[in-house]
This record gives structure tokens, sequence and C-alpha cells, in this order.
């Protein structure tokens, strides 16, 4: 009784705004209190749990985004794309969502994708018609992509509280990442087609094509190195995800500094202390995390979440149903990391239990969070992307629930149900 009871004031504190470090360490001096745990015991659990060189990772991949929004590296990804598909109506569109996947392919950070590429396609969105409103949802959907290429922040989270391997769980949202993208975009286009507020770049010919593709490629060359660096750097086995972190963020700092000169003195200060700051918040809400998981392992949450769910069904379809809903719940109260550091403690083992492979479960995750992160009421993601954009959430409900409609729960369905789907590259690659 006691653990719902803390699970209920974690619930109540995140709903009321109270910080999420804060709401998992009232639950944790909750449980010490009515349950006599012992500190001397939690304590140096959570620091021994924290003390992962997997876990640089993270600051470093956010150090690169950050450093790729001064250097003014996100624009030049930006100008690529357009050449391709941003003088077909809806384009502009298109675009937004393949650079939103691009650049969280390098960050794995939802809200610095949404901050970067915000900040360069709202307005050139803006001048060419499109609504603020469907603006919002659009930049809402798109930086989630973060979450669903690697390599994702969330999924090292993942793969260091599950014990899994980080690589195999990067295979594993490759999948459900690209077709995410895919029907994002068709859909887009499909909602803009007959839109007459939507304005047409003009038309290139088709003997400047050539030229301008090289011109554009030739100049986001260095921004796309980036990209092949750090995949190219993990999926070959040359480096681990720390290593290709470290040498991303290197590598951003010449770059921003003598190539696209966005970055100053200054800037560069100013984005190693904010990196800084998200780092020390990052490694608080990692250490509270840690303590409260611990308690709710040793009360046997899992167990108990368990009899509940076979209590209303046996059937393992409808079990996987009910899973989805308790994630996409807590994707919806939560941002990303916050959600599956809670998640896939107290889901993977109940996830396993149905025979569902820890390896497609962090595909799971990861579609699961996204979609929470970008659904009503709470939204997360959404309530962002409209502050990004100037709109109301009414504003951006329509476009918001047909992108979930007709993208996410498909993903989310195909995800769940056909295994192959995200375990396929993990086996042909690590066998």
């Amino acid at each position: 009784m006691m653990v719902l009871i803390a699970l209920l004031i974690l619930i109540a504190s995140l709903m009321i705004g109270v910080p999420v470090a804060f709401s998992f360490l009232a639950s944790t001096v909750f449980m010490v209190i009515t349950q006599g745990y012992d500190t001397s015991f939690l304590l140096p659990y959570g620091f021994s749990k924290i003390s992962s060189m997997v876990l640089l990772a993270v600051p470093l991949f956010i150090a690169t985004g950050n450093l790729m929004h001064s250097g003014n590296i996100g624009d030049k990804l930006v100008d690529f794309v357009e050449v391709f598909v941003g003088r077909i109506k809806g384009g502009l569109g298109v675009v937004t969502i393949v650079t939103c996947a691009i650049f969280g392919s390098i960050t794995g950070s939802a809200f610095a994708t949404s901050s970067c590429i915000g900040s360069i396609m709202i307005p050139k969105l803006k001048n060419n018609g499109y609504s603020s409103g469907y603006i919002g949802a659009l930049i809402a959907n798109s930086a989630i992509l973060g979450l669903l290429i690697p390599p994702s922040a969330i999924m090292i989270l993942y793969a260091w509280i599950g014990r899994q391997s980080v690589l195999a769980a990067f295979l594993a949202i490759v999948a459900p990442g690209i077709m995410m993208v895919v029907l994002l975009s068709i859909i887009n286009i499909f909602l803009l087609k007959k839109d007459p507020k939507i304005i047409i770049a003009e038309k290139i010919p088709m003997k400047k094509l050539p030229s301008l593709i090289y011109r554009k490629g030739y100049s986001a060359l260095p921004a796309f190195v980036l990209p092949f660096l750090i995949l190219g750097g993990i999926y070959s086995g040359a480096m681990t995800p720390t290593e290709a972190a470290a040498v991303g963020a290197l590598y951003a700092i010449p770059v921003g500094f003598f190539v696209y000169k966005g970055l100053t003195w200054k800037k560069f200060v100013d984005t190693l202390i904010d990196s800084a700051i998200t780092t020390g918040v990052l490694m608080v809400m990692l250490f509270s995390v840690m303590l409260l998981s611990r308690i709710y392992i040793m009360e046997n949450l899992p167990g108990m979440i368990m009899d509940f769910l076979t209590s209303i069904s046996s059937n393992r379809y409808v079990l996987m149903a009910m899973i989805n809903v308790f994630m996409v719940i807590f994707g919806m109260l939560m941002d990303d990391v916050s959600a599956v550091l809670l998640c896939t403690p107290i889901l993977l083992p109940i996830a396993v239990k149905l025979g569902i492979d820890p390896t497609q479960f962090a595909a799971i995750v990861a579609v699961n969070l996204g979609m929470g992160n970008v659904t009503p009421p709470t939204a997360p993601l959404l309530f962002v992307g409209g502050h990004l954009a100037g709109a109301r959430i009414d504003e951006m409900m329509p476009t918001a629930l047909i992108m979930i409609v007709f993208a996410w729960i498909p993903t989310l369905i195909v995800t769940t149900y056909v295994p192959g789907f995200a375990t396929f590259l993990p086996n042909l690659i690590l066998g």
C-alpha cells in the first residue's frame, strides 16, 4: 500500500509543477520515513549508479547540440534539404521534418532540436503562408524525432538502466524513426495540398539544379560530416557512444568558429555554461530516480503492476496495449528523460515476463514517450512548439491530433505487435 501512495505522491507532484528531481525525492523521502529504509545503503547505491562512463555520452551530446545551434551548423542542413523538397506545395514542412530528424540524430534531444530548427524554420514557414497553429504542431511532432533517430539520449539511459546493449537500443529505433519521418511528410503534404495560403517557391530550371545542389551540398558538407562521424564511429565499433559524443562535440567547435563562423567566444562560453547547467540538473535527476527505482524494485512494484494488469485480462496483446497506455500517460506528464528513467525499471521486467524482447521494448518505449510528449492535454513538447511559433494550444490541436492518429499510433502498433520491425537490424548487425 505504501509504495502505491509513494507512486501517487510522485504523479501528483509532477502534475502540480514540482521540479522532476524534487518530485522523485519527495516520493523517496516518504518511503524512507514510512518503511524505515537505511539511507546509508541507498545513498551509496545512488552514487554508484551515476558513476558510469556511459552516462558521459548524454551531456556530451547536449553540448554538441548547443554548439550546432550556436555555430549555425543547423542552418546549412536546412538549406541543403530545401533544395530537394522546398519547391513543392508543403515542401517547407517536409524540410522541417527531415532536418529535425537529421539534427535529432546528432543531439538526441527533442528540446534542443525544437529550439534550434524552430528558430531557423519558423520565420521561413510563416513567410510562406503556414499558420502559427500548424507550425507549432509541426515543430513539436518533428522535434520529437530526436528520440527515434540514433544516437538517442534516452536510448542511452534505457540501456544503462535496463543493462542492455546501447548499440542494440540504437538499432531498434531506426525503423520506427524512418516510418515516422515518412508518415509525417505524407500527412504534411496531404494537409497542405489544397491550402490556398501556402506560397510555393519559384521552381529552379533543371539545368541550374545540379549546380545548386553542388553549391549547397558543398556548403553543408562540414555539417553532414558530423552525423556520419558520430554514427559511423559507433556502428563500425571504432568508438563507444561516449567517445563518439566527445568527438562530435570537439568537431563542432572548429566548424562553428572557422567554417560557418557562427560561434564567438562569448557564445562558446555561454554554450558551455548552458550545457553544464543542463548536465547538473540531469545528474541530480538521475540520482533521485535511482534511489526511488531501487525502492520500487525492493517493494516489488513491477510485480504489483503485473498482478493488477493480469487481473484485468490475461490476453498478451491486451496487456501490451495497457502498458502502452501507461507509458503514454507518463510521457504526457513529464519530459522524455524523466519518463524513461521512471518507466524502464518498472515496466521492463513486466515486458520480459510477457515475452517481449528487451531490444524491441526499447523501441516501444521511444515511440510511446514520443507520442506522450505531443499528446494533449499536457503534451510538454506541444507547448514548447506553441511557444516558439506563437500559437495557442487550440490552434495546434487539429493538426496535432491528425499527426497522432495517422503517424504516431500506426508506428506504435507496428512496433508493438510486429517484433521483427524493431529487432531486424539489431539481429542482422549484432547477431
